[in-house]
């Protein structure tokens, strides 16, 4: 992926954009938190990825903004689709652009026509941001071929200090279509609970093959750890990380702030 540096006449959205990227790909930390979560939630989705999907397979990154993950899989000999609502964003990516196979459908994801479905849907950290998850699920898990995959990360909706509304005791999710598909953690509707994953996998049609639970308050610079993260080095923190990984699974379902997950489209009798 290729470093790149900000112009005066870039657009708004470019320049949020870069500074993102600051942060999360160059190198340049002011909040280490932040950037330790960004990391290993990369790092989770990845292996994800690989571990149900050789390179070479086609991928359609969802809602992929600045398309780190979608460079990043490029580079790794996927074949790579980037979408997202903002197709200014389109001529950013291409500045990064390093090496490998990649395309580009911006568009909303509810009304993309595609000519082929894809081997494997990645929707990273957007679930949380639509009104009816359960249509957003059921929709994308319709540009699957069968046997396709869908890898999923998200807030973690059973973390210990979530204050967020479950979906599924939502009497009428439709008064939040008006705010939906904001960026950042203040566009955050519902954050799922576990057993939500399994209800809305069934109900499109979907097998979850895999569930995980990733970053701790502690590496994510949170109950005010942002102080000692400074003063830690990273192997310490990814020491933390990996300890936290062996704790009860039940454990973690209150610690933890991200789930990932991979869902798969059975194959056609």
């Amino acid at each position: 992926m290729n470093r790149i540096s900000p112009c005066t006449d870039w657009p708004g959205s470019w320049l949020e954009s870069y500074e993102y990227d600051r942060q999360e790909m160059f190198g340049e930390v002011v909040y280490k938190g932040y950037t330790y979560a960004y990391h290993n939630r990369l790092r989770h989705t990845l292996e994800m990825i690989s571990s149900v999907l050789p390179p070479g397979g086609r991928v359609l990154d969802v809602a992929a903004a600045q398309g780190n993950f979608s460079l990043l899989l490029a580079e790794a000999g996927y074949d790579v689709t980037w979408n997202d609502l903002r197709a200014e964003l389109v001529d950013y990516v291409k500045l990064k652009y390093s090496h490998g196979k990649i395309q580009f459908l911006p568009g909303n994801v509810f009304e993309l026509s595609i000519q082929k479905p894809y081997d494997l849907v990645l929707i990273t950290e957007i679930i949380e941001h639509v009104a009816h998850p359960d249509e957003f699920l059921a929709k994308v898990a319709t540009l699957l071929k069968p046997g396709g995959l869908i890898v999923m990360t998200t807030p973690n909706g059973e973390y210990l200090l979530n204050t967020l509304p479950k979906f599924s005791d939502c009497p009428d999710p439709s008064v939040f279509e008006s705010v939906q598909f904001k960026p950042n953690s203040d566009g955050h509707i519902f954050l799922l609970h576990q057993d939500e994953v399994y209800k809305f996998a069934q109900a499109s049609g979907l097998r979850v093959r895999d569930v995980r639970l990733f970053t701790t308050p502690l590496t994510n610079g949170f109950v005010k750890t942002e102080l000692l993260l400074k003063r830690m080095s990273k192997e310490s923190v990814e020491k933390l990380e990996s300890l936290c990984q062996t704790l009860p699974f039940v454990v973690r379902r209150k610690l933890c702030l991200h789930l990932g997950a991979i869902l798969e489209k059975p194959q056609s009798e």
